[in-house]
């Protein structure tokens, strides 16, 4: 056989022992390599599989796909690069499916066990892998498929090591015998997982790749069967049913909200990162899904900068680790706010000391556990300017209406292009690269010819081109509301919302184009604003509008450039886009030749009054309401704006004042 002076019979080798008739199965096909003897003529069938050669990495692995698939960081990427991590598919041995919940696949049996196993022993450990052969399958179901079919993809294949001893079945894992001109390091984790009857070995046809260790996993096997562990027993999966809230209703996690009050401190398994700090964790002990977030941190949002930095920072540190959290309460879109502890290490204070999150003061820093040294942490990453803080300024002592303090705080220096009611502005900051950026793109496409009707349909939400009828200049804007259906018209209405200014405006369709995508890539950079620390009473109430004209004239119409001082950032308005939603940053506005604020300077006029005081407001909140107090004092005294008839009856924070009866028609 291994001369080539021979064939192999199956119908007579299945007489044979195993270990007999694989030696003489792989004589056969070293001999058919070789083209020996009889073999000389010998064609190989086609085959979709590739052997790749000189690919061997070390890394830490950073999540269990399932039994046969785990995703590694190489260590010779820079940390925080997209390629740095790559999914290693076990060669040469296949494990239940785990399913998929978004298409009510449930997981086969043994799935979840088999995940698990390589979890308690992979996850933030130290590997060596063997990359061995590729090949291209169905994008579907992983069924392999031709090699030049359309749709195709290929997945990698290798062989993975723990450097150091793993236990296996009681004792030491079998060391594989590796071919020659290979060298193995450690315990082969495929051959783990096969020997406790996680996965089955494939039966490769003749030329197929195969792991460079083959033989070692169906001698696994074979102990496997033999002593009819796991998938080759005959007692069925441990049934475990898990109550996913993160698909249930905002009420639903309401409703469980006791029970995870119930400890202080819950363990729990981080499922998947969502973001640099939104989480989904297994609560094994209530068994269920959370979506969790920690209280009084953010990251940047998807798309901003350092956002995926901050990601593959949690994914390296928490993701499938075991950790312990704390529930303080759960917000109105069903997340639960609290913090987590890795091998007793605050995971807020990673993300802040990173220079990758920002504490947000509109949560009671009373109520979150370690508050002071995350105040520590962020302070650190400002002075060291890491990340999100590379162009931060320190904080400039502002009199008459401002919390006058020695200690760092974000200051943009910016100019007002948009004013709204209520207090609300919108500002670009001044010297930003963006905004050059963007209009040297534009400067460069040919925008005279107008759209085929019918061939350009933008519909809310969609990016577009707008000419601005003030100056004809072309901006990025968004469709706000539109009509219904296909464009019938090129006088067909748009409202439109620039995403760089901050303006609203109502054009004929013949006024907008087609944005590329290279264009509408960057995020907008108008950014929402309100005044900190009072309330200004909106367009339709009494004020409302001399309030605005009042704003406009200090800020809009008197072309200065302003500090703004960051005191509180409001993120309740989610992603929602147009004029006056989004996130809003309730910031000090002080233009840089004047002495008194923006915000105290509406009080002045009666046209705004401070916020309502409460017993667990911060330090720093106090002391600028204390502040700002003397400016309304002077207003109600002069008998200035609102307060024209004394004083004003209180009312709650969510209560507007009583508005002007609407005309027209009862």
């Amino acid at each position: 056989m291994e001369n080539g002076f021979a064939k192999y019979v199956e119908w007579s080798a299945n007489m044979m022992e195993e270990e007999a008739k694989r030696k003489l199965k792989t004589s056969e096909l070293q001999a058919k390599k070789n083209r020996l003897k009889i073999w000389t003529n010998y064609v190989p069938p086609a085959t979709n599989s590739k052997a790749i050669h000189d690919q061997n990495f070390t890394g830490k692995v950073v999540e269990v796909v399932s039994g046969d698939c785990i995703i590694v960081a190489d260590d010779s990427i820079p940390y925080g690069s997209p390629l740095a991590e790559r999914r290693v598919n076990l060669s040469s041995i296949r494990c239940p499916k785990v399913g998929n919940p978004r298409r009510d696949e449930k997981p086969a049996p043994y799935a979840r066990e088999a995940k698990e196993f390589l979890r308690t022993r992979l996850i933030g450990r130290q590997v060596n892998v063997q990359m061995e052969y590729s090949r291209k399958v169905g994008p579907a179901d992983g069924s392999a498929v031709p090699s030049g079919a359309p749709e195709a993809r290929a997945m990698d294949f290798g062989s993975v090591f723990l450097p150091s001893t793993v236990k296996a079945d009681g004792v030491d894992a079998p060391s594989s015998v590796p071919p020659a001109g290979s060298q193995q390091n450690g315990v082969n984790v495929g051959e783990l997982i096969v020997s406790r009857g996680f996965g089955t070995v494939i039966r490769h046809r003749d030329f197929e790749e195969r792991s460079n260790y083959y033989d070692a996993l169906l001698t696994a096997e074979s102990r496997a069967i033999s002593g009819k562990k796991g998938i080759h027993s005959a007692k069925d999966s441990p049934a475990m049913h898990i109550t996913d809230l993160t698909t249930a209703s905002a009420k639903k996690a309401k409703d469980f909200l006791p029970f995870l009050h119930r400890s202080r401190k819950i363990p729990a398994v981080v499922e998947y990162v969502l973001g640099g700090h939104r989480f989904k964790l297994l609560i094994p002990k209530e068994t269920c899904s959370i979506a969790f977030s920690f209280s009084g941190v953010r990251c940047p949002g998807r798309d901003e900068p350092y956002s995926d930095e901050a990601i593959a920072l949690m994914r390296r540190k928490i993701m499938q680790r075991d950790v312990e959290i704390e529930v303080e309460t759960v917000d109105r879109t069903g997340t639960f706010l609290g913090s987590l502890w890795e091998s007793r290490t605050n995971m807020a204070i990673t993300l802040l000391e990173a220079g990758l999150a920002k504490l947000q003061t509109s949560f009671g820093s009373d109520r979150i556990p370690d508050f002071h040294l995350l105040e520590q942490a962020e302070q650190s990453a400002k002075k060291q300017k890491l990340k999100i803080w590379e162009n931060y300024v320190e904080g400039e002592e502002v009199s008459n209406g401002a919390p006058v303090e020695n200690k760092q705080q974000e200051v943009l220096k910016v100019s007002v292009t948009e004013v709204l009611g209520g207090g609300k502005f919108y500002v670009q900051p001044v010297g930003d690269q963006r905004i050059a950026s963007v209009q040297q793109q534009l400067s460069f496409l040919n925008l005279q010819e107008a759209p085929l009707l019918g061939a350009f349909n933008p519909k809310k939400g969609d990016m577009v081109l707008c000419l601005f009828g003030a100056d004809k200049s072309w901006y990025r804007a968004m469709v706000v509301n539109g009509p219904r259906g296909p464009v019938e018209s090129s006088n067909d209405m748009f409202e439109v919302f620039y995403i760089d200014y901050g303006n609203q405006e109502v054009v004929p369709y013949s006024q907008l184009r087609p944005i590329d995508p290279s264009v509408s890539a960057a995020p907008g950079i108008a950014q929402l604003c309100s005044l900190a620390y009072v309330k200004v009473p909106n367009l339709e109430e009494d004020f409302g509008e001399e309030a605005a004209e009042y704003l406009s004239e200090l800020t809009l119409n008197s072309g200065k450039e302003f500090r703004a001082k960051v005191e509180e950032r409001d993120t309740s308005g989610g992603k929602a886009k147009g004029q006056g939603t989004g996130p809003v940053l309730a910031v000090t506005l002080v233009a840089v030749d004047s002495d008194i604020s923006v915000n105290a300077a509406m009080l002045q006029e009666g046209l705004a009054r401070l916020e309502k005081r409460n017993r667990w407001d911060r330090k720093e909140r106090q002391q600028a309401l204390d502040n700002l107090d003397p400016f309304q004092g002077e207003a109600r005294t002069n008998r200035c704006g609102m307060w024209q008839y004394g004083d004003i009856q209180s009312d709650d924070e969510d209560t507007a004042p009583p508005a002007r009866k609407a005309g027209g028609r009862k």
